[in-house]
């Protein structure tokens, strides 16, 4: 029997049997559930296995049949299975059945096996970028530079007629791989502009625009973000830990520009200064804080790779002594403080 762990607005409950997991949801449906075999937290209102009528005893629904074109009628993307590796240097391995595919940013492959092909495309690798005409593969690769993303994705195929075929793709920092199904959040997650990792093929890769002139200045993430639309799974990149929040209508979260690392499209975005002037020259938290406004879902993140930067940037060594140090001695500073060796 499955073990199964519930999440109320970040707090976990868990783990639980089945008929305990039952009774929690009965009393209260608002968070999400996994257990093994769960890609991602589901919304528990989502989860037929938790309602009432599958505690033991109940008359049990019919089971829908396993077979993959059943359980996905309609889904225009790729179903893809995945196991992602790691704690903080995570990759994700990808497995694809004859003719899948998934789309990953260019030079995000970790390894792949023989029988898997690669075809660098414009955009995002999408029908309409892949296999339209030019001014449809220029839209598509428009898309992805004006994000600030290159023009070109890489297309990952199983090329072979039997068996399954594995590809992985590695995180470019230290930090956590987040896989969403986008038919779970309404089909479009808006996320920073450089998050995006990989994804099943059918994934629309597109442009979200700030519409307040001041969340575009100010806002962290400039005047464009992605916008990722479809059904299928899209694997996002987050730096340090990861942190998900449901937001209720009205309920507004107050976060640091760069934290921001994905949201869905229900959640409004803007910007707010920090305080008083003094708070603003010496707080240290920048000028202006992002504000999440409910209702939906918002990932954010405890070490954004600009802070990380910012501070690696700090620490080096600069000409005239180390400038965290101050030193005075040049080179001999440095060699005294340990910053430089021999």
């Amino acid at each position: 029997m499955h073990q199964w762990y519930l999440s109320y607005n970040g707090q976990q409950i868990g783990p639980l049997d089945h008929a305990a997991a039952i009774a929690q949801a009965s009393r209260d449906g608002s968070g999400h559930c996994w257990r093994q075999g769960f890609p991602e937290w589901i919304p528990i209102s989502a989860c037929t296995e938790l309602r009432a009528e599958s505690a033991p005893g109940a008359m049990m629904a019919p089971v829908p049949p396993p077979a993959a074109a059943a359980s996905h009628a309609g889904q225009r993307s790729d179903v893809i299975d995945y196991r992602i590796y790691g704690e903080d240097m995570q990759f994700v391995e990808i497995e694809l059945d004859p003719g899948e595919s998934a789309v990953a940013e260019a030079g995000s492959l970790m390894y792949k096996e023989s029988v898997v092909s690669m075809d660098t495309v414009f955009g995002d690798g999408t029908a309409g970028s892949a296999g339209g005409g030019f001014m449809d593969k220029l839209v598509g690769a428009g898309k992805r530079l004006i994000t600030g993303e290159s023009l070109f994705t890489t297309v990952f195929s199983h090329a072979g007629a039997s068996g399954k075929a594995k590809v992985a793709f590695a995180a470019p920092y230290p930090g956590t791989i987040v896989p969403m199904t986008l038919s779970n959040y309404g089909g479009t997650i808006i996320a920073q502009k450089d998050s995006f990792l990989c994804a099943a093929r059918g994934v629309q890769i597109g442009i979200f625009f700030q519409k307040k002139i001041m969340t575009a200045l100010f806002g962290g993430e400039g005047f464009i973000m992605q916008k990722l639309t479809g059904d299928g799974l899209v694997f996002i990149h987050a730096g340090g830990t990861i942190m998900e929040r449901d937001l209720r209508p009205g309920e507004r979260l107050d976060v640091d520009t760069g934290c921001v690392v994905a949201m869905t499209s229900t959640v409004q975005f803007d910007v707010k200064p920090v305080g008083g002037v003094k708070s603003m020259l010496f707080g240290g938290e920048g000028v202006f804080l992002a504000t999440l406004t409910g209702p939906g879902k918002v990932w954010l993140q405890s070490l954004p790779f600009s802070r990380m930067a910012g501070r690696m940037m700090a620490a080096a060594y600069q000409q005239g002594g180390s400038k965290g140090e101050g030193s005075v001695l040049g080179g001999l500073g440095g060699i005294i403080s340990g910053d430089r060796g021999f």
